[in-house]
């Protein structure tokens, strides 16, 4: 069917005696179908991606949309395995590809051949700008994060009554821990007040009594809520935008207990996420991580329990053993005489064996320190010889007899004084020369000096 006979089908009045035709809806379908593709086909849109998705087949499913509207898209996966990016929520985008209309659901949609990066988007941009400002006042500050109570004694959930995410945490918990209590604070997850709103759950939990009045009038004990749940199912970046709140992020900070955010699936991240003292992929994993399956108390408890029993057993049993030796002690004293007179006597034995060891190691001390003194004396006794050996013979050096065989001779005068000088005599001075093997008398016949 061309354009001009659905035109005419549809947009021409119904005139007197004339039948109006009547379409199936898989021929309208079809014609409109043909309409668009005559008239727009290609196209090129741009946009922002909203609720991306990608199947197991490969192929992939999300809206663009702007101020004033949006279309929902398909990309097939050979198209899909062009893309040199990952496409997220929030991201602009350029499109080029072929309007059709899905005939089974009646949609209008858009066949997309490619895709290109036109940028970050309004609302990625927004929580950009908020995470940025946000990590600056220290909220995501990782010293600020506690760790979860190992055994909590109640845990609080905020999400909707109506929220799939509220039956997969409560099965998780039913499963795990039955005994531990669940407060559920119900807020809207979605749409223009789910924020404020959130914050109200949050701050109800938070100013929760832990004093509850009892039928009696007597107040009682209600187990507080240690830990808290901030949960919710999967959606596009619209459907999640209450949890880029400011206030809610300055809401969770502010928590008395640990938070931990389970909101989407495992590849969306809200403000929440990065307030939270822990985020988890899915509301599912959030019930998880916050309490051990009942099985693991219960396992601790009975290896405890075996534990406690076999020390118990031990010590029954040392105890026995030391009343028996007690008792028999008791009953004969001979017996620990005897053993008191066996213990001395091997004492004596030890005690001569080592004085003899020693004994014998003083005698061989004794010995080596007597031939070293030997050793010692005689070494002195050469040493102390040549020294005087060298001694002797430097004085022999030194004997003036030595110096009268050379020729040298001594003159004296009478009174034995020795004559070292001509200035030291007188003509006719009577003197004495000393040589080596005699005295001759000697007569000055002329004393003159130089």
């Amino acid at each position: 069917m061309n354009e001009s006979t659905f035109i005419a089908a549809s947009d021409e009045p119904a005139r007197p005696g004339i039948a109006a035709r009547v379409w199936s809806v898989g021929a309208l379908c079809r014609a409109v179908a043909d309409t668009l593709e005559s008239r727009f086909n290609p196209v090129t849109v741009r946009g922002e991606i909203s609720g991306y998705s990608r199947a197991s087949s490969g192929h992939c499913y999300f809206s663009v949309k702007d101020e004033q509207g949006q279309i929902r898209c398909a990309m097939f996966r050979r198209a899909a395995g062009l893309l040199d990016f990952s496409p997220r929520d929030g991201e602009l985008v350029e499109l080029r590809g072929r309007l059709g209309v899905y005939e089974q659901r009646g949609d209008l949609q858009l066949i997309v051949e490619s895709m290109r990066r036109a940028g970050p988007g309004a609302l990625f941009e927004q929580f950009l700008k908020l995470k940025e400002r946000l990590e600056a006042l220290g909220l995501f500050d990782p010293a600020r994060k506690r760790a979860l109570p190992l055994m909590p004694r109640s845990i609080g959930v905020v999400t909707s009554l109506d929220a799939a995410a509220l039956h997969d945490v409560v099965s998780a918990l039913r499963r795990r821990v039955p005994h531990i209590p669940v407060v559920v604070s119900s807020a809207l997850v979605q749409g223009s007040q789910a924020g404020a709103d959130l914050v109200r759950a949050l701050s109800a939990l938070y100013a929760l009594s832990q004093v509850v009045a009892s039928a009696s009038g007597r107040s009682v004990a209600a187990p507080p809520v240690d830990v808290i749940l901030l949960v919710r199912g999967g959606g596009s970046i619209d459907d999640l935008w209450a949890f880029n709140d400011e206030a809610l992020a300055q809401c969770i900070a502010q928590s008395p207990v640990p938070v931990v955010c389970g909101v989407g699936h495992e590849t969306d991240f809200t403000i929440a996420d990065f307030c939270a003292d822990l985020r988890a992929p899915t509301p599912t994993a959030a019930a998880e991580l916050v309490c051990q399956p009942q099985a693991v108390g219960q396992n601790a408890l009975v290896l405890l329990k075996n534990r406690l029993s076999d020390a118990v057993e031990r010590r029954l049993e040392s105890c026995s053993q030391r009343l028996d030796f007690a008792g028999s002690r008791l009953g004969r004293p001979s017996t620990g005489l005897a053993q008191s007179q066996s213990r001395l006597i091997l004492h004596q034995q030890c005690l001569r064996h080592a004085a003899q060891i020693r004994i014998r190691q003083c005698h061989t001390e004794l010995q080596a320190l007597q031939t070293d003194l030997r050793s010692a004396v005689g070494s002195g006794l050469q040493t102390e010889r040549r020294r005087l050996e060298r001694l002797g013979l430097r004085l022999q050096l030194l004997d003036p007899t030595l110096v009268l065989q050379r020729g040298y001779a001594w003159l004296r005068d009478a009174d034995g004084h020795a004559i070292t000088s001509v200035r030291q005599t007188l003509p006719g001075q009577l003197l004495w020369a000393s040589l080596a093997d005699g005295e001759v008398d000697l007569t000055v016949s002329d004393a003159t000096s130089k």
